[in-house]
């Protein structure tokens, strides 16, 4: 049996779901199943028409409603979230799944939509064997600690800041 670690891909740069996504298919190359929950996100993107091609290895579910940007949180958003984790906790505990992504998690965390105790808590439940890839910026100190591999995409030059807009097929 192979243990499965827990990975934080954080920062202001772009690349966190890209890497998520990019071990996901990685993983699915070699015949493992993946789970991928997308907190905050609410819009199909170009990722997940072609994960729908492997609906046989990959499921992908959304519990958003959008960019959050400090806005005030409804009931509904926060109510979107905890289904996230619920079903995150099912998958995770279901022996279905070889790795579970959980999208954004940190961003819900930083904005009050869950607690990062209730994410701990999912982690203390984790399979030894499954992999847990975590996503988003500002990565709570306490699942820092937890993780066994943290990354953080730092920004040095981004063409956004020369006025490019965000492209089908690269941005989403």
């Amino acid at each position: 049996m192979r243990k499965g670690y827990i990975h934080i891909y954080t920062g202001n740069s772009k690349g966190k779901t890209t890497a998520a996504l990019g071990l996901a298919l990685r993983a699915m190359g070699a015949g493992l199943k993946v789970f991928v929950g997308q907190f905050v996100k609410r819009r199909i993107c170009s990722e997940h028409k072609a994960l729908e091609r492997f609906k046989d290895l990959v499921t992908i579910k959304q519990y958003g409603t959008g960019f959050l940007r400090g806005k005030a949180l409804t009931p509904s958003e926060k109510a979107s979230a905890k289904k996230g984790l619920k079903d995150a906790k099912k998958a995770l505990l279901s022996g279905q799944y070889d790795m579970v992504i959980l999208d954004e998690v940190n961003i819900a965390i930083h904005y009050g939509v869950i607690s990062a105790d209730d994410v701990l808590e999912l982690l203390d439940k984790k399979p030894l064997e499954t992999e847990v890839i975590i996503t988003g910026r500002y990565a709570d100190e306490k699942l820092i600690e937890k993780a066994d591999l943290v990354t953080e995409m730092r920004e040095i030059k981004h063409y956004f800041k020369q006025g490019v807009k965000a492209r089908k097929g690269i941005e989403y």
